[in-house]
């Protein structure tokens, strides 16, 4: 079931493709979903930045998709894979931004959010988006500027970036609008890097 969070869920309109950036004079509205993977909540943030205006990044959907512990497992994937191709037919983002699992103590809650990750990724490639991965500290760095800020600091400042209630709750969905921002804070560089490798 996918449950809104602190921004309505709007479509955003037509897709446009990420390459080669804007031209001239024109105005580039890109617009990222972030997805923090979960079983029990799938967090999910789409944010959207006009290049060439003033550098505004708002925050256009935002809620958690949620599945019913007591099913079996494979019945609560079957239910997340639906919901997750539902919303990304419903936002068309340009990109995906999906949180690389790089280190879990349980086990268990691994495998579930590795699991969840795939169809994250598989449902993003099949509805033609680009796909980006950020670990946990890539994020963190990107957002607050140093690489072991707590939870709270990176929820201040995606809330701060994005002009929103500092409450945002659950944090599952502050995880994903934190992906979007940090995708959409290191998406200069990345483009200057793939210019200076294809000269």
């Amino acid at each position: 079931m996918v449950r809104g969070g602190p921004v309505s869920r709007q479509a955003p309109g037509p897709r446009r493709s990420l390459a080669g950036g804007p031209p001239a004079g024109t105005v580039e509205r890109v617009f990222v979903l972030g997805i923090d993977p979960g079983l029990s909540r799938c967090g999910y943030g789409l944010v959207r930045r006009d290049e060439a205006g003033p550098g505004t990044v708002v925050a256009v959907a935002a809620g958690v998709i949620e599945t019913d512990p007591r099913r079996p497992v494979p019945e609560r994937l079957e239910t997340m894979q639906g919901e997750l191709e539902a919303l990304l037919s419903e936002v068309r983002p340009d990109t995906v931004v999906v949180e690389r699992l790089f280190f879990q103590v349980n086990a268990r809650t691994a495998i579930s959010v590795g699991q969840v990750s795939g169809l994250a990724l598989a449902a993003a490639v099949r509805a033609r988006c680009d796909v980006v991965e950020y670990t946990s500290n890539e994020v963190k760095q990107a957002v607050v500027g140093y690489g072991a800020a707590t939870k709270e600091q990176v929820q201040r400042m995606v809330a701060t970036v994005l002009g929103l209630d500092e409450d945002l709750r659950p944090p599952d969905v502050a995880d994903a609008l934190a992906l979007a921002v940090c995708h959409l804070a290191t998406l200069p560089l990345r483009r200057a890097i793939d210019l200076a490798v294809d000269r």
